[in-house]
């Protein structure tokens, strides 16, 4: 169960810490100031979404997501969110192709070196299916995480910054609902594709409250960082590189792989939710469907990659409102049909 779990936990992560959350341009657009309790909120949220979603699979057997959605919404309302899903996961990978060209460009190189550093690895990868996704996500997240993870602490112990927050000065809670209903729809396509391939219902357990602690714990540090760099966030594309602007050169250089990194693995997780849903209608490799794709892709990273989540991200967070409520009342609905 662990190892199999783990591999869950990985593919949960990975499709979550794209550019808008390792760069930390998502969680400052969401939380901020007072946003302790709006963090511990959402590892709850985010570990109940997650099982909802893992048990649906599993029991569905699932290779794509369309089944999920039919279960959390209905027949009726299903088609809607599956246009969404469809809409969401072509945006979002155009913003992590815009991410790789704006940390290709930290370094003073042309902004479309990015994109074809990205765009010819995503293609590659799935030559070699969903087997090939899983694995690259088992090696490339431990390293994402251990990294961030170090760079976060060393931070805090730098400038010697406290980890407790005062519970009558959260006026941002709210901000826990959005946030979590805004990465909602990446977790339903990329979980809805390898339902199948879940073995038994302890993965699902897991995997939930794995992922959900592990996010929960670096959300509340990275966002307690960024409360001490408000003004420098002003001047930076990426919040990351504020925190990174005083470390030695090899730190920044370390953290820009990891973070074109954790872009990647979110592109290739939300190009694997696209794919996934159009296999059956169109008989072609799974690198051909892609490559077609990325290729539509390219035009739209023009837009920027902070305007990109500026404006697309919050309006996802509140359309999605909705299937929150249904994931976070399945357990419940499903225990009672049960019983």
């Amino acid at each position: 169960m662990f190892k199999a779990g783990m591999k869950w936990i990985f593919l949960i992560i990975g499709t979550m810490i794209g550019a808008g959350y390792a760069s930390g341009r998502e969680l400052w657009q969401f939380f901020g100031a007072e946003s302790g309790l709006a963090i511990g909120l959402f590892t709850i949220l985010f570990s109940i979404c997650c099982y909802s979603i893992l048990i649906i699979s599993f029991q569905k057997k699932t290779t794509q997501y369309l089944p999920v959605l039919k279960v959390l919404v209905g027949k009726r309302f299903a088609h809607l969110y599956d246009a969404m899903i469809v809409i969401y996961l072509f945006s979002t990978t155009v913003i992590m192709l815009a991410g790789s060209g704006v940390t290709v460009e930290a370094f003073q190189y042309p902004y479309w070196y990015g994109i074809i550093l990205i765009v010819v690895p995503l293609i590659l990868v799935f030559i070699w299916d969903i087997d090939g996704i899983l694995s690259i996500n088992s090696f490339i997240l431990p390293l994402l995480l251990v990294g961030l993870i170090s760079v976060l602490i060393s931070f805090i112990l730098k400038e010697d910054l406290t980890l407790l927050f005062s519970i009558d000065k959260q006026r941002n809670w709210m901000a826990a609902f959005t946030f979590t209903s805004l990465n909602i729809l990446p977790l339903i396509a990329v979980i809805g594709a390898i339902g199948n391939q879940i073995k038994a219902k302890n993965e699902a357990v897991f995997a939930s409250i794995g992922s959900g602690a592990i996010l929960g714990f670096i959300s509340y540090i990275y966002n307690n960082s960024l409360v001490q760099i408000a003004d420098d966030i002003l001047v930076y594309e990426i919040p990351l590189f504020a925190i990174l602007k005083n470390y030695p050169y090899a730190m920044f250089l370390f953290m820009s792989v990891l973070l074109w990194l954790a872009i990647f693995t979110t592109a290739v997780s939300g190009t694997l939710g696209l794919v996934s849903r159009i296999r059956d209608k169109i008989n072609a490799p799974l690198w051909l469907i892609v490559l077609v794709l990325v290729l539509s892709m390219i035009p739209l990273t023009k837009f920027g990659f902070s305007t990109l989540i500026e404006y697309l991200y919050p309006l996802y967070g509140l359309l999605n409102l909705y299937i929150l409520a249904t994931l976070l009342l399945y357990p419940l609905i499903n225990r009672y049909k049960t019983s």
